[in-house]
Formats: C-alpha cells, structure tokens, sequence
C-alpha cells in the first residue's frame, strides 16, 4: 500500500464517521512531514451549519496543531473533489497539494465543473492529484444517495398511506 493509498484510506475512515450521522460521507486529514495532523468529516446537518465541510473541520485542527494559518509543506487527502468553498479554504491556507478519491461532476473545483486551486492569478496554486482508491470513495457516495433516496421513497409511500388511512376513517364517521 502506498503511502496516498494509506492516507486516503483514513479520510475513508472519517467519511464513515459522517456516515453514521446520517451525513453525506466526505472524509479529509491533513498531512505535514510525513504525518496526520488533522482530521474532519462532513457535519454539515449535524452542526446546522453549511461550513461544516470535512476540509474546513480539517483545517481548522491543523491550523492549531501547526500554530499558524498557512498550511505549507501540507497535503490534504480528500474523499470527494472540493466544493467551491472549500477549493477557496485550500488557497488561502495555502495547502501544498490536495489528493482527492472522486470527482464531483456536480460542484467539483478541482477541475470538474471548474478549476479554482490552480489560477494563475491567484497568489498560491494547489497541486491536484486524483483518482486515489476512486473507486472505494465513489462508491461509499453513490451507496449512501442510493439508500436516501429509497428513505425518502419509503417515507412518502408511508405518509400517502396515512393519509388514505385518515381519509377513510374521516369518510366513516361522516356516515355514522
């Protein structure tokens, strides 16, 4: 197992922490000098607060570990491609290099739907490195929307129920 692979598969571990929260399963650590310094996964629902991302969560954690904002020498390993908010987080952190798991054809900035870590206007830029255990990250994801869906699915076939229910029940004492 290579060292990506390894770390990778901790930000797999913190995703499956968001997982058992019911949150969508994003997991991230941060490395500096060949270590985990920091660690976060999605609480977004949780928290009831939109910048509860697992890269925010993480870098505050190595922000304080390391006693300073800027996050050089770091690399962060990611289950999903950065959202907007977070790809903004990494260059002003200046992260060295993000490695992420999957892309996100729907709100990447690592290339997917943009690309925000590597504009030459900006004063830092963040190597991308993708596709580490893609396949374990992106199933983790497509599983977790699968089983919501069949939820969501579920609840409104029990609520029409309950309604049909409370319709005849309404209909018989009307008769009565």
């Amino acid at each position: 197992m290579t060292d990506q692979e390894r770390f990778m598969k901790e930000a797999i571990r913190q995703a499956k922490k968001a997982r058992a929260l019911e949150e969508v399963p994003i997991g991230c650590v941060i490395v500096y000098e060949g270590k985990i310094i920091a660690r976060g996964y999605n609480r977004r629902n949780t928290d009831k607060n939109t910048l509860s991302h697992a890269e925010l969560n993480a870098i505050r954690k190595a922000s304080r570990k390391l006693g300073d904002w800027r996050l050089e020498g770091c690399t962060m390993y990611v289950t999903l491609e950065p959202c907007q908010m977070c790809s903004g987080a990494l260059v002003q952190s200046r992260i060295d290099e993000v490695v992420i798991g999957c892309m996100n054809p729907k709100a990447g900035c690592a290339g997917s739907v943009m690309n925000l870590l590597q504009i030459d206007g900006f004063n830092h830029q963040v190597k991308i490195t993708q596709g580490v255990l893609e396949e374990e990250c992106s199933e983790m994801l497509s599983t977790f929307f699968k089983e919501l869906r069949e939820k969501k699915k579920q609840a409104k076939m029990l609520k029409k129920q309950e309604a049909e229910r409370l319709a005849g029940q309404q209909v018989q004492e009307e008769d009565t």
